[in-house]
């Protein structure tokens, strides 16, 4: 038995890309899976509400300990005619300037959408893997300069043209020395998903499936591709589905590096959090207990001041 060809999906998108995706996330991840890529990511418009369903359905496969990577970013959107780009966290940091991004494009527009500019990116990409869906010459310079790591994605839809178009993609990689990386751009899990995607998209034109003609997909080719098939597809240019194993060593970020923290109450300057709230009782009990403190009460108080200590809940406490 011949050896699964390698590749890993960089820029998959969810039923969280609204009316543009047409599977959930664990369909995408548990897909990408079962046909034995290396590892997927996930990018919706201009989001990462579907990150944590797709983490859990990441750990429910095995992934944390099965080879089988997830990597969680947004794909991000521009209103000012700028294409798209895929941008991945690589570390804790990276996620917090990605939501920072993010944010700024949702306060400037109406509940819904996200107005974001490539300056916007590039005063956020610190940290951030990018993968360019496509671009020019001079924005991926542009962008090699603000990220510390760079892709331009190579696409193979079967829409008549590919073969001209990963030409073309090869030609600006060779020119700019930003590596291309394979991607098939799925909106969907399986070929089967494809006429719901139809009536997703007629549903965000406003109309129905019969009148949208030529405005759907040409075919239904958007979905998550075996390995075997991709390196087929890539026979002309494999070193794009080898740049996926660097795209996954750059990324060391994932979801379970988050934690809940429980809001900071103000805390004078010089003083821990633990050390403030022990001061505020202490002087409280003093107020209570002129004469001092009852016998017993000092271990009583000790004992809940280590457990507080333990839990790091003095902030909570601080709030009540």
């Amino acid at each position: 038995m011949s050896e699964t060809p390698f590749f890993v999906e960089p820029v998959a998108a969810t039923n969280f890309s609204f009316l543009h995706g047409a599977a959930h996330p664990a369909e995408m991840v548990a897909r990408a899976h079962g046909l034995g890529l290396k590892g997927i990511g996930i990018a919706d418009r201009n989001s990462v509400a579907g990150m944590v369903r797709a983490h859990v359905a990441w750990r429910a496969v095995g992934g944390k300990t099965g080879g089988f990577a997830l990597k969680v970013g947004a794909r991000l959107c521009f209103a000012d005619g700028t294409p798209d780009i895929a941008a991945y966290p690589t570390t804790r940091a990276a996620w917090g300037q990605l939501t920072r991004l993010l944010t700024t494009g949702n306060r400037r527009a109406a509940k819904g959408d996200c107005d974001l500019k490539l300056a916007d990116l590039l005063e956020h990409a610190d940290g951030l893997a990018l993968i360019a869906m496509d671009g020019s010459a001079e924005l991926l310079d542009r962008l090699r300069e603000a990220a510390p790591h760079l892709w331009l994605a190579a696409m193979m839809p079967r829409a008549g043209r590919d073969g001209r178009d990963l030409a073309r993609r090869m030609a600006l990689a060779q020119e700019t020395g930003v590596p291309l990386i394979a991607s098939n751009d799925p909106l969907y899990a399986v070929p089967e998903d494809r006429p719901l995607h139809d009536v997703l998209t007629a549903t965000r034109l406003g109309t129905t499936v019969h009148a949208a003609g030529r405005r759907l997909a040409a075919n239904g080719e958007r979905h998550i591709k075996p390995p075997a098939e991709m390196a087929r597809l890539f026979a002309l240019c494999p070193q794009a589905l080898a740049a996926g194993q660097d795209w996954l060593d750059c990324i060391d970020f994932t979801l379970d590096q988050i934690q809940y923290e429980y809001p900071h109450e103000p805390v004078p300057s010089g003083w821990s959090p633990q050390a403030w709230l022990e001061h505020l009782v202490l002087e409280s009990a003093a107020r209570q207990f002129p004469d001092g403190l009852p016998e017993g009460y000092r271990e009583i108080l000790d004992e809940e001041f280590r457990l507080i200590r333990l839990k790091n809940y003095a902030y909570y406490f601080l709030t009540v």
